[in-house]
Parts: C-alpha cells; structure tokens; sequence
C-alpha cells in the first residue's frame, strides 16, 4: 500500500522540542526525540518487551527509557539497560530510523536503511533562505493520501473550491496546463494573461485590476509539490517575462500517509516580498490554512463517498492526466519494490 523506499516528511523542525514526540507514519507508530547535540532520532515507538509505549518514557541523555519496566534505549534503537538483569539479549531493540533535518523539515526513510541517500532530498531551501519568509502550516486530512495527492495535481478546481480564497475566474479553470511527465512525478505549468487577480492577490494589490498569472510546479514521489506561482500586472509576459514587482511565491507542500485513511500535510508559502513585515506573512498564511481548509472539506467529503462504494468507476477527464501519470509512477514503485 506505501512506498517504502523515499523519504517522507516526518514533521516540522520545531514540532520536536526537547521532550519525546509521537507520530505515526504510514501505519507506524514512531518516536522522535532530540539527542544531547540537537540531532533527530527516530524509533519505534513501540518497546520491545511488552510493546509499551516509548513515547510515554523519559528521556535520559541520548536514550529513551521505557517506563514500563525500565528497559533503556539508545538512539540506534538497542537496548542498553535492563534492570532486573544484567544479561541483554541481542534482539532487544527496537527499529532506528534514517533521519535529515533540512530547511525546517525533518525527514525519514522507512524503507532499506542502506538505501537512504540524502542526495535524494528535494531542494526546498525557500523554507529557511534569508531572502524568504513563511510560516509553518500542518493539518490532518481523514483521506487516502492519494487522494490528497490528486487534488493537488489539478489545479482547475480552484476556480471552484477556492473562488474566495487562491481561486479565481473561470478562466483560470478553461487554461489548459502543460503536463512533462517525470520519471519520479510530474510537472505542471499553467499560466494566464489578462485575467482578473486571485481574491487574495487583490487585497495585497487592490489596486492591480487585471494580470498575468502562473502556477508552474513539480509533484514528486512521495508527495511533494514544489511551486514557483504568482501575480504581475497585466502585459508583462507572466512567469516568462519581467517579474518586477510581482507578488512571487515558492510554495512547498509535502503529503505523508499517517494510515490507510488518513494523511498528513505540511505546507508553507514562501514569498520574497514585504518580508520584513511579519503582518503580511501571517496574513499569507492565512489565506493559505483557509483555502486548505476548503480543500480539506471536499476531500473528506469525497472520502465519505467512496467509503460507500470504494469500487465506483470515476469517469476520466483530460484534466486528470496529471493525476493519472503520479498515480502511475506511485503504482509503479511499489510493485518494484515488493517485487525486490
């Protein structure tokens, strides 16, 4: 059902503080925890002598103790300690997962440990670049990740989902999108010229009337959007003319199973304008959890749906050919890796 071998983001880089945080991950009960120089560990959150909760332990320096009956962990997952006996057997561990902590995100590999390579990582550094402000935004949508996944591999819905927030004309909906399919995803450039601003583009420029406008992105295995998108003054040219003076924005968003029927998504908005008013970041910010709201609403809605009949033949449009092509690429890679 999941794809193993790719990293996921696991959380946001200040959700792990100094104490033990919980989360589980593609049906996995992990546990997070700092070690005493700051670096991320991950574990089973599950001990291995009667599958106690760590996360309801202590930490002890860089170990985890369980506070069931004691038993001490370090950060590659062995035992360390037993109280009631000084011999230790060899299989009382616990699994230790990869884990890269870059740009804000914490990442981990649930796969093949020897096949974690951080080369791997997508570059997301709009997150922590001085040149760019946003905030973290998280929410937990009651859906197959997949269809989390569709929604964000078309964006015609927004003209419809979205009219108050991100959306737009109809027009933008009618804009066909150039779609490359990518051996680990997939791309998407949509533009329009001449069209009337986005609603929240129109309370940061009230006085721009009409615009040029674009939305070009990748959708990469696992479920990770990275979106160059914006707004500039009609006539000059969009996301391939001047963007001088455009409202400009790098948006990196990331999809994670947590079950079979559940999904977590992180987001952000970057922007490189105004950055030193955190008034106007927040206020980004906040169209951005209101128009996710709004997709996460229909999502759940449509999940309802299908719990009724989740054998019910949709009926394809052209707009799904991205959609189809990550699906595709998604299916693929696990057949691969089951099959291996």
């Amino acid at each position: 059902m999941f794809l193993k071998n790719c990293w996921y983001v696991a959380a946001w880089s200040d959700e792990i503080g100094d104490g033990l945080f919980s989360r589980t991950l593609l049906d996995t009960p992990i546990l997070f925890y700092r070690d005493t120089a700051g670096r991320v560990v991950a574990l089973d959150n599950r001990c291995c002598h009667r599958a106690a909760p760590l996360s309801l332990g202590r930490l002890e320096g860089d170990c985890v103790r369980c506070m069931y009956h004691g038993l001490k962990f370090d950060p590659s997952g062995c035992c360390v300690e037993i109280p009631m006996q000084e011999h230790i057997p060899p299989q009382a561990r616990v699994r230790a997962y990869p884990v890269e902590e870059r740009s804000r995100w914490v990442w981990i590999w649930m796969g093949d440990p020897d096949k974690a390579d951080p080369a791997l990582l997508p570059d997301t550094h709009w997150l922590d670049d001085p040149g760019w402000r946003s905030l973290s935004g998280y929410m937990l949508h009651q859906a197959n990740y997949l269809q989390v996944a569709d929604n964000l591999c078309d964006f015609s819905h927004f003209s419809f989902v979205h009219p108050e927030t991100v959306g737009g004309s109809v027009a933008y909906a009618r804009a066909q999108p150039q779609v490359e399919r990518l051996a680990n995803g997939v791309r998407i450039i949509r533009g329009l010229e001449g069209d009337e601003p986005a609603p929240f583009v129109r309370k940061l420029r009230p006085e721009w009337e009409t615009v040029d406008r674009w939305n070009n992105y990748d959708f990469l295995v696992p479920g990770v959007l990275l979106m160059d998108s914006g707004s500039v003054p009609v006539g000059r040219g969009g996301a391939n003319g001047s963007r001088e003076g455009a409202l400009e924005f790098r948006s990196c968003q990331a999809v994670t199973p947590e079950t079979a029927g559940s999904t977590h998504y992180f987001f952000a908005q970057p922007h490189n304008f105004s950055i030193d008013d955190p008034e106007a970041t927040r206020r980004i910010h906040q169209v951005l959890l209101d128009a996710f709201e709004e997709d996460r609403r229909i999502i759940s809605g449509q999940s309802r749906m299908l719990a009724h009949d989740p054998e019910v033949r949709m009926v394809p449009l052209g707009v799904d050919a991205a959609l189809s092509h990550f699906r595709w690429v998604m299916n693929k890679r696990i057949r691969e890796e089951q099959a291996a």
